[in-house]
């Protein structure tokens, strides 16, 4: 499978920003998937996860309330919806997905596939 994320962009502190992650190649209906970020000089970090059926959803304590995870099997997309973006949220964003019935931090530690990243710029 591929994935391909898109909606990046540059957003002043306290804006809102939706990316979307196309998959191409086989439906995703049955894969976990997720996203991830890495800011500069940074090691990647896991931000949030969705269960393949969509009702199993698990974030990083640092965007808990903040951003929302959701998935649209029929359009074999994923989003993350960005909300109250502060600066330090600056990365490159990145999708991934397993073909997996694993939820929650056992399908954050356990990507197979890995998507083309966008970067996401917050200015304070």
């Amino acid at each position: 499978v591929q994935l391909q994320a898109y909606g990046g962009g540059s957003v002043q502190a306290g804006g809102s920003l939706r990316l979307s992650c196309v998959a191409s190649g086989r439906t995703i209906s049955s894969y976990g998937m997720g996203w991830f970020r890495q800011a500069p000089g940074r090691e990647r970090e896991f931000v949030a996860t969705i269960s393949w059926g969509g009702k199993g959803t698990y974030y990083a304590d640092n965007v808990k309330g903040r951003f929302t995870i959701s998935r649209d099997n029929g359009k074999n997309t994923v989003y993350l919806q960005m909300n109250s973006l502060r600066p330090e949220d600056t990365a490159v964003y990145y999708c991934a997905a397993r073909d997996t019935p694993l939820f929650g931090a056992a399908l954050a530690h356990s990507m197979d596939y890995w998507g083309q990243g966008t970067l996401v710029t917050v200015s304070s």
